[in-house]
């Protein structure tokens, strides 16, 4: 068998936080790339392909239970395996 038959489908809304229910831990097995307005980020928290959004850091920030801040940033986004 290939590596490409082995990888499941990229889903169209992905979470990279464990406790999301949009978390597919099976997609974390393989390294994933993100392209947003046609530039690769390596900072995406949170991707939705439909809604064209992806959640990314907002600088140091952490809420009160020590995670991220997160900002909405809307635009063209596509998922791949790398």
């Amino acid at each position: 068998m290939t590596e490409a038959t082995e990888r499941p489908p990229l889903p169209d809304h992905l979470a990279a936080d464990p406790r999301s229910p949009h978390h597919v831990a099976a997609v974390f097995e393989h390294e994933i790339g993100i392209r947003f307005n046609d530039k690769q980020r390596f900072d995406v928290d949170e991707y939705c392909l439909s809604e064209g959004w992806v959640k990314v850091a907002a600088g140091k920030a952490v809420d009160r239970r020590g995670r991220p801040l997160t900002v909405k940033l809307k635009g063209k986004v596509e998922a791949f395996y790398l």
